[in-house]
């Protein structure tokens, strides 16, 4: 019974198999179809990625054959712009437009912005400090720092890089905060895509970095005094935007400060080239100043060479105008000079007076800022008009019975210049309440480079004669003096001295310096122009000589004369010859003489 029922039932189960083994092979099939769609879907993405990453790597090489021609081992693109200061230096191969941009850039900024807008941000620096720096230990509990970042019309990518340097360099716990001082720039990318950087960088550092702007251009000047106002930390230290700091640039710095706060301080600048951005080292200088307050670099006092360690301080007489400075005390000498006009001076001003009035100045070896210098700087193509007017402002109110040294050094009357200085009374009242020493004091104990020849007249010479004509150094090439029609610049600048020399423009500020001389060579008949101090051969180079008289040489008694052909033209030549009662007059006279 069973077994016919197994039998019976066989048909059924044989069946019943069957449509499982369907199912399942449909299930598998259903499974297989599946899984080859989505290998089918992923070689699809794959494909487009890759495709994507070909396309892009064709743009890329496309664009390095357009920058870089010998890739393709074509000619070269030509030289659009020979006679460019930037091409000049930058020996690179570009596309005519990158040329067209690099150059437009250039004369925009005064150095390549079109190379540092494709530079890191964050780039590395090479490490330029005495050996003896570093490793130097400093404490943790130092002031804190306000950085101030003054710019008009900087290239974007130069601020940032400064920004950048500054937060990665210095201690996190030490820097208060960035304030960027905007002296009223037209560029578009300072007014969008630096908002957006700001913002990019306090979303990392809250409140790190502040935003000043000037609703008109006011000049640098102008622009640290309101860098000054908004800073909050112990320390100010006041740096132009087209700079990058080094590592461990600001403990030094602040130790000092915490040691002394009457100290101003300024690191040493590395020089960015303005061509390829690559850093050239530079030795420690103090910063002084000459006779028409132009900045220059000076020795260091003696004794700082004498202790063999070129890493420590050393005082300066003045700084250039990157400074560091207690906050507080910053203001209680008066900060900077509001009534300077643009710039130029103001950092000679904070020199004097912070050497005057109880500070002293101090460059600082183991800081270091590399510091990009311009081939030119196209918002103040001319500063000498606006230096001139500021440094008569500066040897009004300090320089005491010294400030006609400044006039002497810019051509200029003692008296009635004619130039408007603006109103000085407040520094005047500043210097009295802070009990400053005389500028005497100055020149002897800080700045006895500084040079006070004693003139007894100065400016164009000119014979009664021909008064349309002057004495004139004549070409570069020459040493022979010649007559030439008066034009009142530097090459017909003379300046007569108490002891009798004759001195040629320009006339030299520091005692190290040599002076040309007027002498009577004792043969031939023309005058010569020679270095004073030069001993080589026998020169006679004392002059007597009254205004309104004969030029005689003391020891030829020959005099210097002029003369006219046959048609009563007068010759280019000056004379040596036996006297004959001409008269000269000098343009400005200090003393009677």
């Amino acid at each position: 019974m069973r077994i016919s029922c197994v039998k019976s039932l066989f048909p059924v189960l044989s069946v019943a198999v069957v449509f499982l083994y369907m199912s399942l092979m449909r299930r598998e099939i259903q499974t297989q179809e599946k899984q080859l769609h989505q290998v089918q879907q992923n070689v699809s993405l794959y494909s487009a990625l890759l495709l994507n990453k070909l396309d892009k790597l064709e743009a890329h090489l496309n664009a390095v054959e357009e920058r870089n021609p010998k890739v393709r081992h074509e000619k070269p693109a030509k030289k659009l712009f020979p006679n460019s200061n930037l091409f000049k230096e930058w020996t690179v191969e570009l596309s005519e437009d990158d040329q067209r941009k690099a150059e437009d850039l250039f004369q925009k900024y005064g150095y390549n912005a079109f190379l540092s807008d494709q530079l890191p941000l964050d780039r590395e620096l090479p490490d330029t400090r005495d050996h003896r720096c570093i490793g130097r230990e400093y404490p943790h509990n130092l002031p804190t720092l306000s950085v101030v970042l003054i710019y008009l019309d900087e290239a974007l990518s130069v601020i940032q890089r400064a920004i950048c340097s500054i937060i990665n360099r210095t201690p996190a716990h030490l820097l208060k905060e960035i304030i960027l001082l905007d002296d009223h720039s037209t560029n578009e990318d300072l007014q969008t895509q630096m908002h957006v950087y700001i913002n990019y960088i306090n979303e990392k550092h809250p409140g790190l970095v502040k935003m000043v702007t000037h609703s008109q251009q006011r000049g640098l000047s102008q622009a640290r005094i309101s860098g000054w106002k908004a800073a909050t930390g112990d320390v100010l230290a006041i740096l132009d935007a087209h700079i990058e700091v080094q590592i461990k640039w600001a403990e030094p710095l602040l130790a000092r400060i915490q040691a002394d706060r009457t100290l101003v301080l300024s690191p040493v600048f590395d020089k960015v080239n303005y061509y390829d951005l690559q850093v050239t080292k530079y030795a420690a200088f103090a910063h002084g100043f000459d006779w028409a307050l132009w900045c220059t670099y000076v020795e260091f006092p003696q004794k700082w060479y004498d202790q063999n360690d070129p890493s420590q301080p050393g005082k300066s007489p003045s700084v250039m105008g990157i400074l560091v400075v207690d906050r507080l005390f910053f203001g209680e000498i008066g900060t900077l000079d509001g009534g300077m006009e643009v710039y130029g001076g103001e950092n000679v001003e904070l020199g004097i007076r912070v050497w005057l009035c109880g500070g002293s100045i101090e460059i600082v070896p183991c800081s270091k800022i590399a510091h990009i210098e311009r081939a030119h700087k196209p918002y103040m193509p001319v500063l000498s008009n606006v230096m001139k007017r500021n440094a008569l402002r500066v040897a009004e109110v300090w320089m005491d019975e010294y400030k006609i040294y400044v006039n002497i050094a810019w051509g200029l009357p003692i008296k009635n210049h004619g130039i408007d200085i603006g109103d000085v009374s407040e520094r005047r009242k500043l210097r009295e309440r802070l009990k400053c020493k005389p500028f005497k004091w100055y020149l002897e104990n800080v700045y006895p480079q500084l040079n006070p020849i004693n003139l007894l007249g100065y400016g164009v010479l000119i014979n009664d004669l021909q008064k349309s004509l002057c004495l004139d150094k004549g070409p570069l090439e020459e040493k022979t003096p010649i007559l030439y029609p008066c034009h009142f610049m530097g090459s017909q600048m003379f300046y007569y001295t108490a002891s009798g020399e004759i001195f040629a423009h320009p006339l030299q500020s520091f005692k190290h310096n040599r002076n040309r001389c007027l002498i009577d060579p004792g043969s031939g008949r023309f005058p010569e122009l020679s270095w004073c101090s030069d001993t080589e051969k026998q020169k006679h180079m004392y002059w007597d000589f009254k205004q309104g008289q004969a030029i005689q040489n003391r020891e030829t008694k020959r005099c210097l004369e002029i003369s006219a052909d046959q048609t009563g033209k007068y010759e280019k030549n000056v004379f040596l010859q036996d006297c004959r009662n001409q008269h000269w007059k000098i343009q400005n006279v200090i003393q009677d003489f």
